[in-house]
């Protein structure tokens, strides 16, 4: 049993030690990076218990890796070489390390070009195969293969080899040329995405060619994806404490995500709903009569699934007031309640700061600005959505208010809690390699 008091060995880093610690722990491998995290925490003066919660790892890892550290520094950190024939050194020249790094970061690198890139520059970081596999999510004979490729004919290695059979009627210099313009240019004219007839039009291929070609690499001109990205200056720490919340709620406390889905409107279908029949869909006309609308506070308990909830026919803080005491009274007095909120100008009213001081057991926690997508509760307004609001007929704000309590009520009979999986560090990580991969795009 490892232990985390004075037994747990002391860690003094030299200058050059802390140097390199620092470079692993922003390396993509997720193990070298922990590894390394590690030491820096139990340089700092951590005990294994500590640096264990503070990283989100187990003790035994923490008192592992301190102790090798402790025995044989940084060789200690690197894997035991494995039973069997030793696998071939992957060493780097600076202009192929530069290649493989233009190919994995790319946008118009083909994707199975900048996976084989990407595998070989984590190898040669001196991961092993089953290493590599685990943090880019491939099989192990996958990593196996491209690198005795690589080192057997290095760059070059990494290409397709040619294949039996009647040679390809389009020269792998057209293919680039198309690829190249599907995501770097766009049509002439007022045309705003390319299409299969647009860049036949433009390459002197066929369409049937254009098709294969976007299918092989992956493009999809005619899709678009919405995305945003915080500019919340505390965007890191306010995921650190919200994830944390999700992963290590507080003793003897509630965590409720707690939101407000305003708007809510109350519409009746010009015609009657044509209900569905074998072979055809439910039907509905597109136009409809709009009756009001109404809005509701919800907070989603973390635990349980269970939702506390009040619709109001105003937006002010006076209502918000009232769902806070809604909520202190349903919650039992000897517990804490914890809120993951959005930034709600009604949040920060003079008489919610108030009602806050006077009833100290509540302490609210704010998601990062733009970043609803970390709140529990928004996924719980997209159930209620889609089962209830966006087919629902309703001739009244009285009805759609019925309605609304109705599917709460039957909710709570119920409920289920949302198994919340990502880690500040994995959400971080990930964040991270998006932005990485984006920055070469021009705005």
């Amino acid at each position: 049993m490892s232990h985390s008091g004075s037994s747990a060995a002391g860690i003094v880093l030299s200058e050059d030690e802390r140097a390199e610690l620092v470079r692993r722990a922003g390396l993509p491998g997720r193990r070298r990076a922990d590894r390394a995290r590690i030491i820096l925490a139990c340089a700092e003066g951590m005990a294994n218990a500590e640096a264990a919660r503070e990283l989100g790892v187990a003790v035994k890892s923490v008192s592992k890796w301190r102790r090798r550290f402790a025995d044989r520094r940084l060789a200690g950190l690197e894997d035991d070489a494995p039973i069997g024939r030793p696998k071939a050194e992957l060493v780097l020249a600076e202009g192929e390390r530069a290649q493989l790094a233009r190919w994995a970061r790319r946008a118009k690198t083909a994707q199975y070009l900048a996976l084989r890139a990407r595998i070989v520059l984590a190898c040669a970081e001196g991961g092993t195969n089953k290493q590599v596999a685990a943090d880019l999510g491939v099989d192990e004979s996958t990593v196996d293969r491209w690198r005795a490729r690589f080192i057997a004919g290095r760059l070059d290695g990494l290409h397709d080899e040619p294949r039996p059979g009647r040679p390809p009627s389009i020269l792998l210099d057209r293919v680039e040329e198309v690829i190249t313009a599907t995501l770097e240019e766009t049509p002439e004219g007022a045309t705003t995405h390319w299409s299969r007839a647009s860049m036949a039009q433009r390459s002197g291929l066929s369409k049937s060619t254009i098709g294969r070609i976007w299918r092989k690499s992956g493009l999809k001109p005619h899709l678009t994806g919405t995305f945003k990205l915080s500019s919340d200056p505390f965007f890191v720490e306010k995921v650190v404490d919200v994830a944390g919340l999700y992963h290590h709620p507080p003793e003897n406390a509630v965590v409720l995500c707690v939101d407000e889905k305003s708007g809510i409107q109350a519409l009746d279908r010009s015609q009657p709903v044509l209900p569905m029949m074998p072979g055809v869909p439910g039907r509905r006309s597109h136009d409809y009569v709009r009756h009001g609308t109404a809005g509701l506070f919800a907070a989603f308990s973390i635990a349980d699934g269970t939702v506390i909830s009040s619709l109001y026919r105003h937006h002010r803080a006076a209502e918000f007031k009232k769902f806070l005491a809604r909520i202190d009274k349903n919650v039992p007095a000897g517990l804490e309640v914890h809120l993951v909120c959005d930034n709600l100008a009604t949040c920060k009213a003079p008489v919610i700061q108030a009602w806050l001081a006077r009833h100290p057991r509540f302490r609210l926690h704010f998601t990062p600005t733009g970043s609803s997508w970390i709140n529990q509760v928004e996924r719980w307004f997209g159930y209620l959505t889609a089962q209830k609001i966006r087919r629902g007929v309703h001739k009244s704000v009285q009805a759609l208010e019925a309605g609304i309590r109705a599917w709460i009520e039957n909710w709570n009979q119920n409920p289920r809690p949302f198994a919340w999986t990502k880690t500040a560090e994995e959400i971080l990580d990930s964040l991270a390699k998006y932005i990485a991969k984006i920055s070469g795009v021009a705005y």
